[in-house]
């Protein structure tokens, strides 16, 4: 049985993680959890959920043509109720971030102007949308981490520039998978300026920036970390080192790189929830 398309907009379960990977933030930041912590999957579920509304209302065109069977396209939500649905998400979010501190609330207002600028603008913009959507990844753990304050931010901040560059290392690979598309869309993607080649010579550098970067933590977790990073750091740089060869994107595809990037980034929540426990 389908949801309805009020629901489906929201993106429901991809919201609810985000909210359980800010709670995983703070637990790695602190080594403990406390009941504020509900308030972090409330206000990251309700902005995300705004995000991906907002996104929907200005991808209505393209949707028309490439996913008919969404909520807006499909006829179950009007452009209006979207619009309007988006707006009340980001401002229950804005007003829950209330009740944590200075730094939650600066990250919640600013996540949901970005995701606005991302839908309306930054997406269309070279570079600019994979940027974007590193860093509201990222986000989501400094987002976590800010609750138990700017220390709590410093802890974190080895697991969210981890996702950043390899989220951007996954987003343009994804951009040259489908830089076909995206070219007769006369859409400025990277790989459409610069070509599959140095897309993925840029997607490597991203991969060895997040492997710089997770090796930092070793100062406070030792060498039981430093093992199990090792494992997920093996595992992005061979994700990135795999499309090397590729000129086309069906060749990028048959690698698998996309995947086993989201594999690396889901085994360093692993490697630091456990780091953070037996710490």
């Amino acid at each position: 049985m389908r949801l309805p398309g009020l629901i489906r907009i929201l993106r429901p379960v991809n919201a609810f993680v985000a909210g359980l990977a800010s709670v995983l933030a703070y637990f790695i930041a602190s080594g403990t959890l406390v009941p504020e912590t509900i308030l972090l999957i409330a206000i990251v579920f309700l902005i995300t959920a705004g995000g991906n509304t907002i996104n929907d209302y200005y991808d209505a065109g393209i949707d028309r043509i490439n996913r008919p069977d969404r909520p807006i396209p499909s006829g179950e939500v009007s452009l209006r109720r979207a619009w309007i649905l988006s707006f009340i998400l980001f401002f229950g979010g804005i007003v829950l971030s209330l009740f944590t501190n200075p730094l939650c609330i600066t990250i919640a207002v600013f996540n949901a102007v970005l995701l606005f600028l991302y839908a309306c603008r930054f997406k269309k913009t070279l570079f600019i949308g994979n940027m974007t959507v590193a860093y509201l990844s990222a986000s989501i753990f400094l987002f976590g981490g800010a609750l138990y304050g700017p220390a709590g931010m410093a802890q974190v901040s080895a697991i969210a520039l981890i996702t950043f560059f390899a989220m951007l290392s996954r987003e343009l690979l994804k951009a040259a998978e489908d830089v076909e598309g995206d070219a007769g869309a006369g859409a400025a993607t990277v790989p459409v300026e610069y070509g599959v080649r140095v897309t993925v010579l840029l997607s490597l550098l991203f991969v060895l920036c997040a492997i710089a970067g997770s090796l930092y933590p070793v100062r406070w977790w030792g060498l039981p970390y430093f093992g199990g990073i090792l494992i997920v750091d093996t595992i992005i740089l061979v994700a990135a080192l795999r499309p090397l060869r590729c000129r086309r994107p069906s060749c990028i595809r048959d690698t698998g790189a996309t995947t086993l990037l989201k594999l690396g980034m889901f085994a360093s929540l692993v490697v630091f929830t456990i780091a953070a426990t037996i710490s």
